[in-house]
């Protein structure tokens, strides 16, 4: 079992930044498959990041390339979202989600066997 717990969510201004973490528990990070999914009001849940267990590259959904940035601290077991140049479309809650295992870039939310709470980033116009 892995557990996850996200923070860092608010509520800030269009180009503005916000930093959000994840930490996990139950199993040690380097075992799992990390990503980061969102979902709008009214919207199905979308991927947005993620990090390959294998060489620790990155993927990156097109809304958000260039603008943030997924990292993780294994010693921490911490995922981190890095979201610069933020726009009222980025508003969504923010879920951090973790596979065991694997070796490839996983964007679908049913790759993921477990998920954080969410945590909710509004960006104001």
């Amino acid at each position: 079992q892995v557990q996850l717990v996200e923070s860092g969510g608010g509520l800030v201004q269009a180009g503005g930044a916000l930093r959000l973490s994840c930490a996990a528990s139950g199993r040690p990070l380097s075992s799992n498959t990390m990503g980061w999914f969102r979902q709008a009001p009214g919207k199905e849940r979308e991927f947005v990041a993620t990090i390959r267990r294998s060489d620790g590259s990155r993927y990156y959904a097109d809304s958000v390339k260039g603008r943030f940035t997924m990292s993780r601290d294994n010693a921490k077991s911490t995922v981190y979202l890095q979201m610069n140049s933020l726009k009222p479309e980025d508003t969504a809650i923010y879920y951090c989600a973790a596979r065991s295992g694997g070796s490839d870039y996983y964007t679908h939310d049913y790759e993921y066997n477990y998920w954080g709470q969410g945590t909710q980033v509004t960006v104001s116009s």
